[in-house]
């Protein structure tokens, strides 16, 4: 009997194949929304405590590590998607074993991924920072910082492989509850290492493992305690093949895409490098306001995702437009208000992670360019969650490549190198003009998709 009923589960599940696809929607993103904003307060905590008490050098060795991180995390967490795609697929058909199969795949691929993202980071750092073009003065706490922070690589991953299960099956509330707790842990280790301790980068790296440890022991303790559809049993942890090559067929190319996304901000951030501390402090700072936009906005991505998956699963195909037009809608708004908020008090926020004036006015000129715009983004990412959720992965990664990195690096590697142009707005305008070009690209596959799809369903 499909257990998706059971006391102990049903109050978190959620069914987002009927009723008002709006308010089902925002009951998911909210929570994730602040679940996300949490996670990245563990990184901006670090940022903001190690510049105000150990110094911009520091500073600048923190941020300067962000682009890298999100390199090789990402080709992982691509994974995750596929398990959230197939998990919702299953649930929404209610196909238990099925089901039982892919959860139990995903959390051991989820291992695995992190014991291999340690060791690549720890032994590879250096190289790698220096690869980056890395200031002299920053690359040695650079290199501290990132060792460290790779050595809680497993837990991480635990904890995304783990809420996007949850996500997949409506429940966005119980990763929020772990988060909150280990958000306040973070934060309160953060002072005790930095200011008490004088552990400068070492305090924030160790303090943001530590809290990673706690969220990811919470997440893995509920789905084996869960009597509902996600229980997690540790007789049953393996690798099913039939299932990990499904999680690869949609994660893989998902992976990919993060990775193509994370090189082409490395060699963004390369470029930003190359203009100094002062602007490697003012973008970090800057980036780190950026994503308490961009993971709100990512929220809707996600919803597209897991809505657009159950409902396919539950052949519920007349509400896959349906469900697009409310993400978009939604992730309009949110991009649009909470975008230019960020650039109306850019000073006031930026201060809280510098008191240098010079390093405030460098981001200032990155928030003008990228936070206004970030709406685009956001539409941009809901239209690959669409396409995911449909089952094509393939499509909108190559649309990724072509569309949003490929110009990049092509004005990187032409335009930016020539005086006029080599500047940091001409830097940053590399951004939304991709995201404008890779959405309409990205709509013109979706409706050719969906027209396929409607002839073979006859819907």
């Amino acid at each position: 009997m499909f257990k998706t009923k059971e006391k102990t589960g049903k109050k978190y599940e959620m069914d987002m194949c009927s009723g008002s696809i709006l308010k089902k929607m925002l009951l998911f993103t909210l929570p994730l929304m602040c679940s996300s904003i949490l996670q990245l307060l563990f990184n901006a905590a670090d940022v903001i405590v190690v510049g105000k008490f150990a110094g911009d050098t520091a500073l600048a060795a923190v941020g300067s590590n962000t682009a890298l991180i999100n390199l090789l995390t990402n080709f992982f967490l691509g994974f995750s998607i596929g398990a959230n795609v197939l998990v919702a697929r299953f649930y929404g058909a209610k196909q238990e074993q099925e089901l039982t199969e892919t959860i139990h795949t995903a959390m051991m691929l989820s291992v695995c991924s992190g014991l291999l993202i340690t060791v690549i980071g720890c032994v590879g750092a250096r190289q790698i920072l220096i690869w980056m073009q890395t200031p002299e003065d920053v690359l040695p706490l650079a290199t501290l910082y990132l060792r460290i922070y790779f050595l809680g690589m497993t837990a991480t991953m635990l904890y995304n492989f783990g809420s996007a299960i949850l996500r997949a099956v409506g429940d966005t509330r119980r990763p929020l509850y772990y988060l909150s707790l280990a958000g306040v842990v973070n934060v309160v280790l953060n002072l005790v290492f930095v200011v008490l301790c004088k552990m400068s980068v070492s305090g924030v790296a160790l303090a943001t493992v530590i809290s990673e440890c706690i969220s990811a022991f919470l997440v893995v303790n509920c789905m084996r305690k869960s009597e509902g559809s996600i229980r997690l049993e540790r007789k049953k942890l393996r690798i099913y093949p039939q299932k990990f090559f499904k999680i690869l067929q949609i994660g893989l190319p998902a992976s990919f895409q993060g990775v193509i996304f994370s090189i082409s901000n490395v060699i963004i951030q390369a470029s930003v490098n190359s203009f100094g501390a002062v602007v490697v402090a003012g973008n970090s700072a800057a980036a780190n306001i950026e994503g308490f936009v961009y993971v709100s906005m990512n929220a809707f991505h996600q919803g597209a995702i897991s809505f657009t998956s159950q409902n396919i699963g539950a052949a519920k195909y007349e509400r896959v437009n349906k469900i697009l037009y409310t993400a978009e809608m939604c992730v309009v708004a949110v991009g649009l208000v909470l975008g230019n908020l960020a650039v109306l008090f850019g000073y006031p926020l930026l201060s809280m992670y510098t008191s240098s004036q010079v390093v405030m006015d460098a981001g200032i000129k990155r928030l003008e360019v990228i936070s206004r715009t970030y709406a685009l983004c956001g539409m941009m990412d809901v239209m690959v969650g669409s396409l995911r959720g449909l089952g094509y992965s393939v499509m909108p990664m190559l649309v990724s490549l072509i569309g949003a990195c490929g110009l990049r690096l092509l004005w990187i590697f032409t335009f930016f190198q020539h005086a006029p142009f080599h500047t940091t707005t001409s830097l940053y305008m590399t951004y939304p003009i991709s995201w404008i070009i890779t959405f309409l690209a990205h709509l013109v596959c979706f409706i050719i998709v969906r027209k396929k799809l409607a002839l073979r369903w006859g819907k």
